[in-house]
């Protein structure tokens, strides 16, 4: 229903998944000390303290990742299903390979003992759950009252939504005239509902229990129902307005302070600070090690590169960042030495289409950068680069200042995600898609994007790119 009632109920599922995960550890560790295996099987305090934390952080962290919270109130029993098999599955990948990590032998039997109580505990609470909630709401009267103020095509979604809530516990009651008529008629949605005249509503308030008011009206009606908003304010009775200045704009609206002043945000791209946050030190972590591996193997590539032809070892360019900021880009040399004052001759040539430049046998490569450029060898340096912050793992590629120049409006959102190393276009088709698939992959990309997402993107990426498909 309300964002603020899903934030409460993913907290109820975070809190449920604590409850379940805690007793399937418990029942499988009984279990498995009485089984008559032949392996006697104890765990330390501490050592069971540290599991038994390591556990329940992992599951409610995964819950959250994969936005398994956001969707258990409304989802249906297939979705809970799926949820549940992803976030057991991919919490016991987690949990074996922290075992690895902290070298701890732990008896197969009770982690997989482990595994089966957890997941069909979840799966039976939540396939449940949105019944059981319903149960609680109806045993402890826990139902709001709306009304609405306006009778058009807003107010009525406004009333279909409200009803949709039912199962919430939300109660439609009536709706009221936006302008001066009299009361009389009928609403008619699921079921009817009465009009009430705007003078009446004072009365309302003081005849009815009314939880909450919700004005569903033109803009231009708003400044009339001022003292309606007043007299609300003075009861006490929590006001909602539908917020449809810009009907044509599609991005996400929320509401924020700049100190004590509201402001109405329109944000077309990701806006979440902790996932944002979660999703840089995911990249700092994983950049780190990569470059802690690739160190020696990357020394030996670039003495090849300075062996094989003439230039540095090291390419740098500027590239457009995030919001269009201005970075250098790292790379190996793949190319000729003088390979940018070379390419206005070979514009015509482009095989990509719009302002991007992409063409197959560029006749700049050198022998190696052939080879450097089919396994992405050449992008290993901008491992440096998202190290420092300039890119991310995943995200758009970044592109050139005199490309983004000529960048039809649309296609400037895709400076609003920091650039990367990978990005759904790489799953596609790599090189061989054309210019207006690859800026639709990325709208895809930042319209639909989550830390799952990132995830499932790199590790789909790996083998494509170890294995050269894709590339010219």
């Amino acid at each position: 229903m309300f964002s603020r009632h899903q934030r409460k109920a993913a907290l109820l599922f975070a809190l449920a998944d604590v409850a379940l995960t805690s007793l399937s550890f418990e029942a499988a560790y009984q279990l498995r000390v009485f089984l008559p295996l032949e392996r006697v099987f104890f765990l330390l305090p501490p050592v069971k303290a540290l599991l038994w934390i390591v556990t329940l952080a992992t599951w409610v962290a995964l819950g959250y990742l994969l936005r398994i919270y956001e969707r258990l109130e409304t989802a249906e029993a297939r979705t809970a299903l799926e949820d549940s098999l992803r976030q057991a599955a991919v919490g016991m990948l987690v949990l074996a390979g922290f075992l690895y990590a902290a070298k701890l032998d732990i008896s197969r039997s009770f982690l997989g003992l482990f595994g089966v109580f957890n997941l069909l505990a979840l799966i039976a609470y939540r396939v449940s759950a949105r019944t059981l909630r319903g149960r609680l709401r109806r045993w402890f009267g826990a139902e709001s009252y709306f009304v609405i103020v306006g009778t058009g095509e807003t107010a009525c979604q406004v009333g279909r939504a409200v009803e949709q809530a039912e199962g919430d516990g939300a109660r439609l009651l009536a709706f009221v005239e936006a302008g001066n008529e009299d009361s009389g008629g009928l609403v008619t949605l699921a079921r009817p509902y009465p009009v009430r005249a705007r003078q009446e509503l004072g009365q309302m308030l003081r005849s009815h229990v009314i939880d909450e008011i919700i004005f569903a009206v033109e803009r231009e009606k708003l400044a009339e129902l001022e003292p309606v908003l007043v007299q609300c304010d003075e009861e006490g009775v929590r006001t909602r307005v539908v917020v449809n200045l810009f009907r044509h704009v599609n991005s996400e609206m929320y509401l924020d302070q700049l100190g004590p002043i509201p402001l109405l945000t329109f944000s077309a791209t990701p806006h979440d600070e902790v996932r944002l946050a979660m999703k840089r030190a995911l990249d700092f972590g994983l950049a780190l090690a990569a470059l802690a591996l690739a160190g020696a193997p990357l020394a030996l590539v670039a003495a090849l590169v300075r062996l094989t032809s003439r230039g540095p070892a090291i390419f740098r360019q500027v590239r457009c960042g995030l919001n269009g900021r201005r970075f250098t880009l790292y790379k190996l040399r793949s190319m000729c030495d003088d390979a940018e004052s070379r390419q206005p001759e070979l514009l015509a040539r482009s095989e990509k289409g719009g302002p991007a430049f992409k063409m197959t046998n560029d006749p700049r490569l050198t022998p190696l950068g052939r080879y450097l450029r089919r396994f992405s060898i050449d992008e290993w340096p901008q491992l440096w680069n998202v190290l420092k912050g300039d890119m991310s793992l995943v995200g758009p590629r970044p592109a050139v200042p005199r490309e983004v120049d000529l960048y039809q409006g649309w296609q400037r959102r895709r400076l609003r995600m920091k650039p990367g190393l990978t990005c759904l276009w790489v799953l596609e088709g790599r090189d061989g898609l054309d210019f207006d698939t690859w800026m639709r992959l990325d709208m895809e990309y930042i319209d639909n994007w989550s830390l799952w997402l990132d995830l499932k993107i790199l590790l789909r990426s790996i083998p494509r790119v170890l294995l050269g498909q894709g590339a010219n």
